[in-house]
């Protein structure tokens, strides 16, 4: 092989990209790497090719995590000349002590468990956006943080590369009620609530929510009241839909829905239709999509259930659903039956944690 051959097997532009753009961040410091021994594409068990991170001591002492593999790394694969791989690289903030020698692994693994994910659907992330874990973020350690929220990465600019553009994604670690805060007005806005309490968005494993600050509960509930909420798309395990013709009456529309999501639907349902957004489910195939009007409405509509109900029939909607497996019909919209089935939670082994309904 030639030389020349040799550097076109080795080249890696666009790990070249990222690693430019850390030691922007970070001159003369010298990361912790871990690799990847079995690549993804080989069978091995994970997508990212490596992770780096940084310690730094301000504005708090924390490693500052950054991600190899969600982007083009080496030659360009995909179709959209534009776009690097997913888009994006993942980056992660959390609070260490002062004299730490190393960043905690538990990262390594989360990092992975949302490169699995995202290689497995496709599914990809962008600012403003959640996710909740299923469990603490941190397995071994004690936290109230079992969900995180998406936002650019404020030191890591979007940058292009020779094989398309691509922007550093930070996750945040947030507790249970800053989650449902987050769906109910906006990831975004919250986050921006919660900066003067974690600056640079790091990510503290032992603090409380920061919703029991006065001051941060009132400038929630100010906003969501203002606004309602940006969340208009949730994605569920369990969401079907039949429709059955029914002799000298009307047709019966069953809508098949997991418990676990009821509560979640009903608490947008309130914050989106009434200030005129719509709210749209999607579960495996099937798509559903509530909306507000004038009269109340089923009807089916390039393979997706159009929900078209008016404010009295959307109270009693909200009224009536329950996160309890069983059949409910709402006044109003009595051509439609709803059947909550129950919900399981697993971990990350397949392991059901809990039970909802």
């Amino acid at each position: 092989m030639s030389s020349e051959d040799q550097a076109a097997d080795d080249a890696a532009p666009g790990w070249d990209a990222i690693t430019a753009a850390t030691d922007r961040l970070y001159p003369g410091q010298e990361p912790r790497h871990v690799g990847t021994l079995v690549p993804w594409a080989l069978g091995g068990p994970d997508p990212l090719t490596g992770i780096s991170a940084w310690k730094r001591t301000d504005p708090v002492p924390h490693w500052h995590y950054v991600t190899y593999g969600f982007s083009e790394l080496y030659e360009k694969e995909s179709d959209d000349p534009d776009i690097s791989g997913y888009g994006f690289e993942l980056t992660f903030r959390l609070a260490c002590d002062p004299l730490a020698g190393e960043p905690p692994a538990w990262v390594y693994n989360m990092l992975q468990n949302i490169a699995r994910y995202v290689f497995k659907t496709g599914n990809v992330f962008d600012d403003g956006q959640w996710m909740n874990a299923n469990g603490p973020i941190a397995k071994d350690d004690p936290t109230l943080l079992e969900s995180v929220g998406f936002l650019f990465d404020p030191e890591l600019p979007a940058i292009d590369t020779p094989n398309g553009r691509l922007a550093f994604l930070q996750l945040v670690g947030l507790t249970i009620d800053e989650e449902r805060a987050a769906k109910q007005w906006s990831t975004r806005k919250l986050l921006e609530a919660l900066l003067p309490a974690m600056p640079l968005w790091v990510t503290h494993l032992a603090r409380p929510s920061l919703l029991d600050r006065p001051e941060i509960a009132a400038a929630v509930r100010e906003g969501t009241a203002r606004d309602g909420s940006s969340t208009g798309l949730l994605y569920t395990d369990t969401l079907a839909w039949t429709r059955e013709k029914r002799f000298l009456r009307s047709t019966l529309t069953v809508v098949e829905i997991g418990a676990a999501q009821i509560e979640g639907l009903v608490g947008l349902l309130v914050l989106r239709l009434p200030f005129g957004k719509p709210l749209r489910m999607i579960g495996g195939t099937a798509r559903l999509a509530f909306e507000p009007g004038t009269a109340d409405l089923v009807e089916e509509a390039d393979g997706e259930l159009r929900v078209q109900l008016t404010p009295a029939t959307l109270d009693a909607l909200i009224r009536t659903l329950q996160p309890k497996a069983g059949s409910y019909t709402v006044p109003g919209l009595d051509a439609v039956r709803w059947d909550v089935r129950q919900s399981t939670i697993t971990d990350g082994a397949g392991k059901v944690v809990k039970t909802i309904g």
